[in-house]
């Protein structure tokens, strides 16, 4: 697959989130019926290993980093064998150099086409440094940068540093995710002041998607728009993300973007907000994910690896709210449809 192309095109990437039981152990089950959720749900790709997955499945009691990569791919694969459809495979990549490398190859590895390269282990790294973390990672799989929010750990990367990243040769997109304009900005006209046309600029700022997808970004004599979204959000209510990011595509392609797409922003970024936990800033971002899920049986429970990580208290009944306030945001009756199917083995 022409990884470039395929991103180019413009895709929904949900990042996959870690299906556990009432036991708090990996449950292969509800992992399954979600990898399949995601495809039958016209998704062009999904993350492994990231946040959404969290981050502690890397850590030796849980040891189930590498068994998760080779899992979601092998699922993967035995689903688009015989798909004439492109199908990107993400693989989460952190940690100091040493680690991320050694991430990378085992993304490699198990068949994974990209990594998602989290800089949040290096954020007291001078930029040099941080450039030649990046150029050593790329050496065994091709990136996508990644501007983390400094909430859930990110640190603050200048237009110098993203418009040096742009110039790595195997850097295939950036995730924007800062959840801040200005620094959205930098790495928009960074990659567009770099001369690069082969980078896909995407959505991570899930306070904000619709308005980054429907917004012509205006730069050295150039107009781009962001291609797609790899978020958290499109985790969940999976089929009608794709669905929007669909027709807003095709409403930029005929040049006529309805202004109610703004509205539509609004009522996102405000289901967000509860799915998110932002009022907490972000503590229960994980399980917000999980619980829409397991309201509609993808999952088996809420849970997280970590048993302090919960809902915050008042978040089970903002879900309740946005879900009344925005029925044409969930998709319940395609998963009530469909879900026997994909928790059968």
């Amino acid at each position: 697959m022409d990884i470039r192309r395929h991103l180019l095109a413009g895709q929904a990437i949900p990042a996959l989130p870690l299906a556990l039981n009432t036991e708090r152990k990996w449950c292969r089950k509800h992992q399954r019926a979600l990898i399949r959720y995601y495809l039958e749900s016209g998704t062009g790709g999904i993350a492994v290993g990231v946040h959404s997955t969290q981050f502690e499945i890397r850590e030796p009691r849980y040891g189930l980093f590498e068994p998760l990569l080779r899992f979601a791919s092998e699922q993967i694969d035995a689903y688009t064998r015989d798909s004439s459809n492109g199908f990107i495979k993400i693989a989460g990549l952190c940690g100091q150099t040493e680690q991320a490398v050694s991430e990378a190859k085992l993304a490699a590895d198990c068949g994974y086409h990209a990594g998602l390269l989290s800089l949040a282990a290096m954020k007291h790294a001078s930029e040099d440094e941080l450039l030649a973390h990046c150029e050593a990672v790329s050496k065994h799989i091709s990136i996508i940068g990644f501007y983390l929010q400094s909430a859930v750990g990110g640190a603050p990367l200048p237009y110098s540093f993203w418009k040096r990243f742009a110039m790595i040769e195997n850097v295939v997109a950036i995730k924007m995710a800062p959840f801040n304009r200005y620094q959205t900005i930098d790495v928009i006209r960074a990659v567009c002041e770099s001369g690069r046309s082969d980078i896909s600029l995407y959505t991570g700022n899930d306070d904000n998607i619709i308005a980054d997808l429907v917004t012509p970004w205006d730069f050295a004599g150039q107009k781009v728009f962001i291609r797609g979204g790899l978020l958290g959000q499109f985790g969940v209510w999976t089929s009608k993300a794709t669905a929007m990011l669909r027709e807003i595509q095709r409403e930029r392609a005929r040049g006529q973007l309805s202004p109610e797409w703004m509205s539509r922003n609004a009522a996102l970024t405000d289901a967000n907000a509860a799915i998110f936990d932002a009022a907490n800033n972000f503590r229960g971002v994980l399980c917000g994910i999980h619980e829409v899920l397991r309201r509609q049986g993808l999952l088996e429970t809420n849970y997280c690896l970590d048993p302090n990580e919960q809902l915050s208290p008042g978040q089970a009944e903002e879900l309740d709210r946005v879900c009344r306030a925005y029925p044409w945001l969930t998709d319940d009756a395609f998963v009530k449809e469909n879900l026997h199917r994909w928790l059968s083995d």
